[in-house]
């Protein structure tokens, strides 16, 4: 669109002003945009896509990732057409979630044990689930350069979490970058997570075995541990034991054995184990792998395996509907703007919280019916 510039006109010899252009839309993922158009062309169709993501393309599954944590629709559409395309290609990985609180050394343990994988062959992807504060929108989880080996190492991919805003969102999502990663031919995935509010929780629905990893501190390890994260664990594995710190992790071993005598039996026939290891002197990591590989032999012998993988994909199929209808109840262009008009009626005692509800999700139906 061009502008007539007055500064052009001949009296004024010698200056010359360009036409401007016009402002690009913002997007919300401008690195999807680099590379899904050129022009009005899409580079990629989502075979293309599917096609470089069978041959192990880095390149094109990353583009696929962000494809996915994009929130437009155009970018969900073609998504989801990679994914159901991809699906007949995933399932293969040993999926592990790793969770411990802050400070128990993650990173460095996610390396050790990730090395050792790559090292004879395995390809590995880790992926985060990282329950970014909603009130500061800042990432709990610091930058992935702190995994610098493995992040150089071929065999591995490593994605930070996808900023979906709620918990939910970024679930599923990871759960749709899983397919993925496995199309991709990642033998292992690993899903890590702090140690705090639900995100546990949710990475325990999506994995195989799931690890909490801790630390020797003053003696009262246990009492910071929600019982809902130890019933959870596969195995834990108390980190940092070297040093002066070695005889500290013995006894906290000591101490989470037999706390977790007292925990009813596992419906997978399977007792965790706990473990000390260090993650920088490499000590401990090949039998934490070697626990993780029994696990998956007795579980897949005793057919708990693929009961709970399939117990998992219902979830995450009630989970999405529950998810897609709240946003898309929130989101209503009905209901959006007299949300704080109801809420002020109920705060107000003008009008109780049940009928607020049902005027709300009556002008909800009505839209819907319309469409």
């Amino acid at each position: 669109m061009s502008h007539h510039h007055p500064e052009n006109d001949p009296k004024y010899i010698g200056l010359n002003v360009n036409a401007g252009i016009e402002k690009p839309d913002s997007v919300n993922a401008d690195s999807v945009q680099r590379f899904l158009k050129k022009g009005k062309r899409q580079v990629h169709s989502p075979d293309e896509f599917v096609e470089g993501i069978l041959s192990g393309n880095i390149t094109i599954l990353s583009q696929a990732v962000t494809l996915v944590e994009s929130s437009k629709p155009e970018h969900q559409k073609v998504a989801q057409e990679i994914i159901i395309k991809c699906l007949p290609h995933a399932g293969k990985s040993v999926r592990l979630g790793i969770t411990g609180v802050p400070g128990a050394g993650k990173s460095t343990f996610i390396e050790a044990l990730g090395k050792k994988i790559t090292g004879t062959g395995g390809k590995l992807a880790v992926l985060a689930i990282d329950p970014s504060s909603e009130r500061s929108k800042g990432s709990i989880l610091g930058d992935k350069t702190r995994m610098e080996e493995l992040s150089s190492d071929s065999n591995a991919y490593i994605r930070p979490s996808p900023s979906a805003g709620s918990l939910g969102g970024v679930a599923r999502k990871t759960r749709e970058i899983i397919i993925l990663c496995e199309a991709a031919g990642f033998s292992t995935i690993f899903i890590e997570t702090v140690g705090v509010g639900q995100s546990e929780t949710v990475v325990h629905s999506m994995v195989d075995f799931f690890l909490l990893i801790q630390i020797a501190g003053a003696g009262d390890e246990l009492q910071g541990i929600k019982r809902g994260i130890m019933e959870m664990a596969d195995a834990i594995v108390i980190n940092k034991a070297d040093g002066d710190n070695y005889d500290k992790a013995q006894l906290a071993a000591a101490q989470f054995r037999n706390a977790l005598h007292l925990f009813p039996p596992t419906g997978s026939g399977w007792f965790p184990p706990v473990m000390t290891c260090s993650a920088i002197e490499n000590t401990g990591i090949q039998q934490i792998w070697d626990v993780v590989n029994d696990y998956i032999t007795l579980t897949k012998e005793n057919e708990y395996f693929f009961n709970r993988r399939s117990d998992q994909a219902r979830y995450w199929m009630y989970e999405t509907i529950n998810e897609t209808l709240r946003y898309n109840f929130y989101h209503n262009h009905l209901v959006k703007p007299r949300l704080q008009h109801y809420e002020k009626l109920v705060l107000d005692n003008g009008m109780s919280s049940f009928i607020a509800a049902h005027e709300l999700l009556a002008a909800y139906y009505k839209s819907v019916g319309n469409e």
